[in-house]
């Protein structure tokens, strides 16, 4: 039994995770946690919206069959109907806020992955026994009990004491792409769309409307990601993802660095009792 799966066990039960999002990179950490032993659900919020559904358990919210490197996940509408997943021992996505997870019973991780890089951030200590800030807005010992860079470059680094880096709106290349590869909502309103996540795509072929007005790929490539038909978006969100990469395109799976930022989540569990004189050498903690 690998020390991880030591971390999921509570005196002979299964230990209950959180995990605030549906995203790609909530549900890496799902996977992670799930294999580590864990009973995990995941709390949908509607900001942002999800685009890279396809790396993601989001689209179990409506009943799809969706699986993330081979491990499923289903929907649970209510506490009767999360109880009883976790004792399948299946992964599960709600609409339900934490509030209504914390009467279930003691949470013993908490992870925030909604990656809302621009809102305000709760603070989140004293909600579960542990509680891990993923991402801008976060800072170890401030709002969370440990804070996980997200940024590339530097995604994976935990943080004990301070934040993470604020958000500086630069986008990791993706083969000739950065930035350019996302199309961004200029105005709020219901996005419809026909394309499926995986299609090839040319330089200015339709994707979908939002309202009244058409958006267009920017470039050639595989849609890599896309919001969901019929999803109501704000101003300035992401509405879709092209990857130029061709042949090398990836769109399905644990995204690479989602899966970084997963494993750092469990190298966390394992350093929950870190927080000592002598917790700063750990090549991990880097503040």
């Amino acid at each position: 039994m690998s020390e991880l799966q030591q971390q999921g066990r509570t005196r002979g039960r299964r230990a209950f995770a959180t995990i605030l999002g549906t995203n790609e990179i909530a549900s890496a950490v799902a996977v992670e946690l799930h294999r580590g032993g864990y009973n995990v659900v995941l709390s949908h919020d509607p900001v942002p919206p999800v685009i890279r559904r396809k790396m993601a358990f989001h689209d179990a919210l409506y009943e799809d069959d969706v699986s993330v490197d081979g491990v499923k996940a289903e929907r649970a509408d209510t506490g009767v109907h999360i109880r009883a997943g976790l004792a399948r021992n299946t992964v599960l996505v709600t609409s339900l806020g934490l509030l209504d997870l914390i009467v279930l019973g003691t949470i013993d991780l908490l992870v925030d992955a909604r990656m809302n890089k621009y809102q305000v951030t709760p603070d989140l200590r004293r909600l579960a026994k542990l509680t891990i800030g993923l991402g801008p807005g976060f800072s170890g010992g401030t709002n969370c009990d440990l804070a996980i860079e997200t940024r590339p470059g530097k995604e994976g680094q935990i943080i004990q004491h301070g934040p993470t880096d604020a958000p500086d709106g630069i986008a990791r290349p993706l083969g000739s792409a950065t930035s350019d590869r996302f199309v961004h909502a200029k105005v709020p309103g219901r996005w419809h769309t026909a394309i499926e996540i995986g299609a090839r795509a040319f330089k200015d072929f339709h994707i979908g409307y939002l309202g009244g007005e058409s958006i267009c790929a920017p470039f050639d490539g595989i849609v890599r990601g896309v919001v969901r038909d019929g999803t109501e978006v704000p101003a300035g969100v992401k509405l879709l993802e092209i990857d130029p990469r061709g042949r090398g395109a990836d769109w399905t799976g644990l995204d690479a660095r989602a899966l970084v930022i997963a494993q750092a989540v469990s190298r966390a569990l394992t350093f929950r009792n870190a927080r000592t004189a002598d917790a700063p050498s750990h090549p991990y903690l880097v503040k």
